[in-house]
């Protein structure tokens, strides 16, 4: 194994501070690399040949032989690291000891919509970067074709939207888009149909059957203001989803979760 537990590489090494500075988006985009943070985000980026240099403390090595030893057969550069390291590179609160450093995952608009896609997650001005994390993870498992993040949207690859994500980020292109109305031109071009999450929208969601058995992008909103107006009043249709008297408004994740549920119902009917 690569892993030199004799002489790991401290707090202080050269390669430990540079990859420290993943933390910040600037650095991630000049070095086009990100730090993916334990198990389930590490083992994905291995599955889909992602990572290009694990770091493993001692106990971490133990606790995940299996994973280790895969990072190996496929020529993954694994390097010991030391606790102190591991608390460096880590913005856990507990670090989990085991970390993949990969290169940035941003997918092309241009081939997302050349295969066709029939469900699309798109987060306007997405601030809080585990409800976007949340937002991948879950238009993975509900079969959505991609994730777009238009506007002034996190950074998919800081380090609590990558945790969020549970590994889906690895699984599911996301997309950073710029201005959200030409994002929509480019959508109603290739004929998918826009869905704002609305409040008082003229259809509610049990009532849009018949939009989201085709080709549909869901549009959500920013945690605090939700949908601009000008996006809220370009897009295709305004679907509300009911909830209960006094209750407040759904969060950017709990709304997409019910949405792409029900549209991949759609889709399978």
């Amino acid at each position: 194994m690569d892993a030199s537990w004799s002489d790991p590489l401290t707090e202080r090494s050269t390669r430990v501070v540079s990859y420290a500075k993943l933390h910040r988006g600037a650095a991630r985009r000049k070095a086009g690399l990100f730090l993916a943070e334990g198990y389930n985000s590490v083992d994905a980026a291995l599955a889909t040949g992602r990572a290009t240099v694990l770091l493993v403390t001692e106990d971490a090595a133990e606790r995940h032989r299996e994973i280790l030893r895969r990072a190996v057969d496929t020529g993954v550069d694994v390097q010991a690291i030391t606790a102190r390291a591991a608390d460096k590179l880590s913005e856990s609160v507990t670090p989990p000891g085991l970390f993949a450093v990969c290169g940035l995952l941003d997918a092309s608009l241009d081939d997302v919509l050349a295969a066709s896609p029939r469900l699309l997650a798109i987060a306007v001005a997405g601030s809080e970067p585990g409800n976007v994390g949340t937002l991948i993870r879950t238009s993975a498992a509900l079969g959505a074709d991609a994730v777009v993040l238009a506007g002034e949207s996190v950074d998919p690859h800081n380090g609590k939207s990558v945790r969020a994500s549970a590994g889906s980020i690895f699984h599911i292109p996301v997309v950073r888009a710029g201005d959200p109305l030409e994002l929509l031109k480019r959508l109603r071009t290739s004929g998918i149909a826009t869905c704002a999450t609305a409040g008082g929208g003229e259809l509610t969601l049990p009532e849009a059957d018949a939009v989201l058995a085709g080709p549909v992008a869901w549009l959500f909103g920013n945690e605090a203001h939700g949908l601009p107006g000008d996006v809220l009043a370009d897009a295709d249709h305004r679907i509300s989803i009911p909830i209960q008297d006094g209750a407040e408004s759904l969060n950017l994740a709990a709304a997409a979760s019910i949405c792409l549920y029900v549209s991949s119902r759609a889709h399978a009917d």
